[in-house]
């Protein structure tokens, strides 16, 4: 059973203030871990004071240093759980503030996914401040940020779509799961680019003979003995001199022979397979569990291996690796690692690495990826449980059957819900009204719950049954001066694709061709609603221009007309943003200007 709409704020609430009191006492424990630090120096000073007079023994003196030791490590244990405690903090006062309608520009925006060319995002606003990606995104990693824009950019399968309904339904109880995910390791997005690791995994591989690897393992030992004997000043001598000379030459003969291979691999992982904790820390989260869902199930079959280590495992050891060659820059290994042959063996074990895992890497990736956005979907589930997870119309029919549709951008209390039904011989409603009526608005609301669907997340609406529908929008079309476009001719374009879109479509037009006369405007508008219902499409036409609306008689049952209507009380406009049947009898565009104090 759903929870109700309070029970979510309600233990946002409490889990922050419990987050906070843990803050609190962790803050405090680390004050006292920091007098109790101060107290051990100074008794290690006195007791080094005292060792010096020669009235204390020397070996005491290890007694303090090591209880120092140990509270330096218990300080910065503690201060990693404040950072998991802060992180903790944020995630619940992110998700008050999402339900509590302060949310906008305080998460990840997409506008890195904004195309002013994409037939329906701009208009719908799904990416950038205040979008739909913003409301739902909870992603920590680039991938899972692509993979949820992906599917508010296109369209799923019905059958697809009701595997993620599945996922969404048991991800949507599982908040201490996105708790845990929110507090791990740093920002992912400014690290691991997934394309590059996927890129650099899949690249020709070239690994090193396990011979020369056994060979170069055996010359750094001997090399490291031979340094040690050579620096005892018992030892040290000619003998010990040639030796060292000796197998440094032929050390130097192996590194410099692979020299351009080692340079290569060192060079080419330094990019893809950077930060890589926070990668490994959520595939050990997500290997944790037991789903029961199909989909689910299957993406965490993907990184669990039946060979071996567990993909977190073996991301941790590559990220061990890395960290190693890292060192190169480091004064002490820049000395002796070259006779340690450091680099050649990192660079040997890496290859090895990706020869043995590099297959695997995009199906780990892939099931990071498609996890994060589910689960993203799922917190907008259990954050607004009144909204459903519409149902998939089977057949031929083109069908958008909506029962109190609202915008889930707007607040409750600001959302005023229509039914919109598209289905049978009906296909077109062609929407008049007054300016500031509601018409623009119904239609983002139909186009944002169409993508919300059609991407696998409930919807905001009592009842939603729909067909897989190509959507396309013409409502925020504007001129481009960069590309030589008035609006008119933006308009027509955008139409144009329209059309052009993979049939059946559910279009949305809002004040079709108004950039031009009225005689053009009319012969226009209605050749290109009678093409639209020519290939299948569905949709709606907002319109000022009665023209269009007696169209819509012409094409009856095809078509219907519907209006939204205002009053003047009191000298002011006032909206009620109903949908109602026919078409609109009166014009406020007058009362309007007189409002806004124009003498007209």
């Amino acid at each position: 059973m759903s929870p109700t709409p309070d029970v979510p704020r309600e233990v946002y609430r409490l889990r922050l203030e419990t987050r906070n009191r843990e803050l609190a006492a962790l803050d405090a424990r680390r004050d006292r871990c920091g007098l109790l630090r101060l107290a051990v120096f100074a008794l290690a000073g006195a007791a080094v004071w005292l060792a010096i007079q020669g009235r204390l023994p020397v070996w005491p003196i290890a007694i303090p240093a090591a209880i120092f030791v140990a509270l330096v490590w218990w300080q910065s244990r503690i201060e990693r759980e404040m950072e998991c405690a802060r992180r903790a903090t944020a995630f619940y006062e992110r998700g008050m503030a999402r339900l509590e309608h302060r949310w906008q520009g305080g998460g990840e925006t997409g506008e890195r996914f904004i195309d002013p060319h994409h037939p329906y995002s701009v208009d719908l606003d799904i990416f950038g401040r205040g979008s739909l990606f913003e409301l739902l995104s909870t992603a920590r990693t680039r991938g899972g940020e692509t993979r949820l824009a992906d599917w508010l950019r296109a369209s799923g399968d019905p059958v697809e779509l009701r595997q993620r309904h599945d996922a969404i339904e048991e991800l949507r109880p599982l908040l201490d799961l996105r708790e845990q995910l929110a507090v791990l390791g740093s920002d992912f997005r400014v690290g691991v680019n997934p394309e590059h690791l996927t890129a650099w995994a899949a690249a020709p591989m070239n690994p090193f003979a396990p011979a020369l690897r056994r060979c170069a393992f055996f010359l750094s030992v001997l090399m490291a003995l031979a340094l040690v004997w050579w620096f005892d000043t018992e030892f040290v001598g000619i003998a010990a001199t040639r030796v060292v000379v000796a197998i440094g030459a032929i050390v130097g003969t192996l590194a410099l022979s692979v020299r351009k291979r080692v340079l290569g691999i060192a060079r080419d992982v330094n990019e893809p397979a950077h930060d890589l904790d926070l990668l490994s820390q959520i595939l050990a989260l997500l290997e944790r569990p037991a789903f029961a869902s199909a989909r689910l199930g299957s993406l965490s079959s993907a990184i669990r291996t039946n060979s071996g280590q567990a993909a977190s495992h073996r991301i941790a050891h590559l990220r061990r690796l890395m960290e190693l060659l890292d060192s190169r820059d480091n004064f002490f290994v820049r000395i002796v690692g070259p006779p340690l042959l450091w680099t050649t063996q990192l660079a040997m074990a890496t290859e090895a690495w990706r020869a043995e895992n590099g297959a695997l890497i995009p199906a780990w990736l892939d099931a990071v990826a498609e996890i994060e956005a589910l689960s993203s979907l799922a917190n907008y589930a259990y954050e607004h449980p009144g909204d459903v997870l519409p149902e998939f119309a089977a057949g031929p029919d083109r069908v958008f059957d909506a029962d109190d549709i609202g915008h889930p951008l707007l607040t409750e209390e600001r959302a005023v819900r229509n039914s919109v039904g598209l289905n049978g011989p009906l296909r077109l409603l062609v929407v008049s009204g007054s300016n500031m009526s509601g018409k623009s608005t119904l239609l983002r609301a139909v186009g944002v719950n169409a993508v919300l669907a059609l991407a696998g997340g409930p919807v905001r609406a009592r009842r939603l049954t729909l067909s897989r529908l190509s959507v396309g929008a013409s409502i925020r079309t504007t001129d481009s001066l960069e590309e030589g476009q008035s609006r008119f001719m933006a308009e027509i374009l955008r139409l144009k694709q329209i059309l052009e879109l993979p049939a059946p479509a559910l279009f949305l037009l809002d004040e079709l061709l108004h950039g031009t006369n009225s005689h053009d405007r009319a012969i226009g508008a209605e050749g290109i609603v009678r093409a639209l219902l020519a290939r299948g499409d569905i949709g709606l036409a907002t319109t000022h221009d009665l023209s269009l609306a007696t169209v819509a008689d012409q094409l009856a049952p095809a078509a219907a007309n519907v209006h939204f209507e205002d009053r003047l009380e009191n000298g002011r406009l006032v909206f009620d943003y109903r949908m109602r049947p026919g078409v609109v009898t009166r014009s406020n565009a007058l009362d309007l200007m007189r409002a806004a104090g124009l003498d007209v």
